[in-house]
């Protein structure tokens, strides 16, 4: 009977050490393409099989990914922001071109999450999304660094730690869209969405809004700011107090398309006409943006590249390398909520 091939019998017939033909099976980047293409064709011919449990045992290491959801208050039983969800799908077909599992969750109020994953060898490293209240949050991603957790966070950069986040250039976008809402004439701009340290990537947008008006010489007017978070009944909400207020506005720049899809129900109810009257922008294009009426202008976040980031930055770390923090390009969208 004919004996079962070997990984040193790869690496014997392709001139390499047992460790690289390893590394190779297994995509990764530390070998290069032509390397692991010879390897991997090597391993066709001789009908080998990966043994995944002896190669866990010896490497430590599980080929799995976990990714952690925050819960966030929905319409519907998901719990997932509608951002998230095609974020999701890119991360999904990341690892699994880099031949990874993806192991999805939610995240736990507990500190321990490496407990429950990395130091118990169920995952490698962990992708964040999501985290409610910033400021809560952050002595959690402090800890999880005290820990050696390998983990990458979809998120505004953290300024004075040594956390890796990929994100959004947030501030660029904010300014961007409300630049655009000035050239369609409009004057008095309100801002629903929180513009404190409690929901950094919503403050950034605040912050390029507020760029946005200065460089046009217009008017801050702090008084037309109202906070809201994450959700349509938020931005509803918020827009009913911005309207019994008295405050003059003729444009909204929401921090989230959930939020702007609020605030437009709240501007028909109180017979405001989009964007005739009043113009209404947000930040993310989810995927019924397009179909709100009128379609609503917004920000575009390339969520293939960031699930492409989150993927490629983690798995770096786990391999030792250095890592950074990535802000990605916006895109606006132009549609009907801010006239042309």
């Amino acid at each position: 009977m004919k004996e079962k091939a070997t990984s040193f019998d790869i690496a014997y017939q392709a001139g390499v050490s047992q460790s690289t033909v390893s590394r190779a099976l297994r995509n990764s980047p530390l070998v290069n393409e032509e390397t692991r293409q010879k390897i991997q064709a090597i391993a066709k011919e001789l009908n080998y099989k990966v043994d995944k449990n002896a190669s866990n045992l010896r490497s430590q290491h599980c080929d799995t990914i976990a990714l952690l959801l925050f819960e966030d208050p929905t319409n519907d039983d998901s719990a997932i922001n509608p951002f998230f969800l095609s974020m999701l799908g890119s991360i999904t077909r990341a690892c699994a071109d880099k031949g990874y599992d993806l192991l999805v969750s939610f995240q736990q109020a507990s500190n321990d999450w490496h407990a429950d994953f990395e130091d118990s060898n169920k995952a490698d490293g962990l992708i964040l999304l999501g985290y409610g209240d910033y400021v809560d949050y952050e002595e959690k991603l402090v800890k999880l660094h005290e820990q050696k957790t390998h983990f990458v966070r979809w998120g505004a950069e953290v300024k004075d730690l040594p956390i890796v986040s990929i994100g959004c250039d947030n501030i660029l976008g904010g300014k961007e869209i409300t630049e655009h809402v000035i050239k369609q004439g409009k004057k008095h701009f309100a801002f629903l969405g929180s513009a404190s340290t409690h929901a950094p990537e919503f403050f950034d947008r605040y912050k390029g809004h507020c760029l946005a008006l200065r460089n046009h010489d217009l008017i801050i007017n702090e008084n037309a700011q109202f906070n809201a978070l994450y959700t349509e009944e938020a931005g509803y909400e918020a827009a009913c107090k911005l309207i019994a207020s008295g405050e003059k506005f003729d444009a909204i720049c929401a921090a989230s398309d959930l939020i702007a899809i609020g605030a437009m129900r709240a501007l028909k109810e109180h017979d405001f006409t989009i964007p005739e009257q009043v113009a209404v922008v947000g930040f993310d294009d989810i995927a019924i943006a397009s179909f709100t009426f009128p379609p609503l202008t917004t920000v575009k976040q390339d969520t293939k590249l960031a699930g492409e980031l989150l993927v490629n930055t983690l798995l770096e770390s786990i391999e030792g390398k250095e890592t950074s923090t990535t802000l990605i390009k916006p895109e606006l969208v132009v549609r009907k909520s801010c006239g042309i």
